[in-house]
């Protein structure tokens, strides 16, 4: 059984407030093109440093989740953080 784009989008929120301070600032959005997917993540200033980690391993763990919940669809999915 394969996620959906509601699934991916379900788990990015989840995922991510439990890490922040500021589980109500977490905005998730999707954008959409022909060939890819575009998860665009929002989170408070001060938790930008937790959602990112240690050299990136908080957000690189998060990116490795995703690509493993959508390995078997048609388009390629990326996670962005915008300020």
């Amino acid at each position: 059984m394969s996620a959906t784009r509601d699934d991916v989008l379900d788990l990015i929120e989840f995922v991510v407030r439990r890490l922040t301070d500021y589980p109500d600032a977490v905005e998730v959005e999707e954008v959409a093109s022909k060939r890819s997917l575009v998860y665009e993540l929002r989170v408070d200033r001060s938790d930008m440093g937790r959602i990112i980690g240690r050299n990136g391993r908080t957000v690189r763990a998060l990116r490795d989740l995703i690509a493993c919940a959508t390995y078997d669809w048609d388009q390629r999915v990326q996670l962005e953080i915008v300020e």
